[in-house]
């Protein structure tokens, strides 16, 4: 029979609790980049002793490109400064994560069900493993993108990023040094979220099926 048979036994095995714990982590990994928001403090030290501030705003999907800078002609350090923006965009790779993460949320909220009130009929099935081996290699792939491209934001808000980016910083008496850094903790840990499921979680075969050869005549 393949009716829905609900049982909550699958929660106490790593079975099910393992599905549990990647449903979680996948609520986390998009929750954490898909909702970021962040702001870095640049503080330019002009010639004459005087500072001034500048902000870089920046949030998801990180198209730093269109991140404002310096917001129209501004006057910094007693010099004209044309508008500047960001450089870099991270948007592909993110997207990429939050959208793998979401699907992988999905895939783990299903089995879940499935676990709890279909398990009869998932012991019998090879369907579960095919998709989760798709699942892993789209999660490995997303990671290391969001990786790269988390690394790529780092280095258009750091120190060094904006003042090669801000001309007033390279091209004068005045220095650019970012010293307030935005909260990067929860990208940092989505970025090592690859607890999804392996073969080594599937259900054991029933007992009549375990033969050792050690105990052959």
């Amino acid at each position: 029979m393949t009716g829905f048979r609900l049982n909550f036994t699958p929660l106490k095995e790593p079975l099910g609790f393992v599905k549990l714990v990647e449903w979680l982590t996948a609520i986390f990994a998009f929750g954490s980049c898909g909702g970021f928001s962040g702001k870095n403090i640049v503080t330019v030290l002009c010639g004459d002793g005087r500072n001034q501030t500048l902000d870089a705003d920046f949030h998801y999907p990180f198209r730093l490109a269109d991140v404002p800078l310096v917001a129209g002609n501004a006057t910094i350090c007693n010099q004209s400064v044309a508008a500047t923006h960001l450089v870099g965009d991270s948007a592909s790779s993110a997207e990429f994560f939050v959208g793998v993460a979401i699907v992988c949320f999905l895939y783990s909220m299903l089995a879940l069900l499935a676990y709890l009130g279909y398990m009869h009929v998932y012991k019998d099935s090879d369907f579960g493993p095919i998709f989760v081996t798709g699942l892993v290699f789209l999660w490995l792939v997303c990671s290391s993108a969001w990786a790269k491209g988390l690394q790529n934001v780092k280095d258009a808000t750091g120190t060094e990023g904006i003042s090669s980016t801000l001309a007033l910083c390279t091209g004068s008496n005045a220095t650019c040094e970012v010293t307030d850094f935005a909260n990067l903790r929860t990208l940092n840990i989505s970025v090592s979220t690859f607890t999804f499921q392996t073969p080594l979680f599937q259900p054991p075969p029933p007992p009549s099926h375990i033969w050792c050869s050690c105990f052959k005549r």
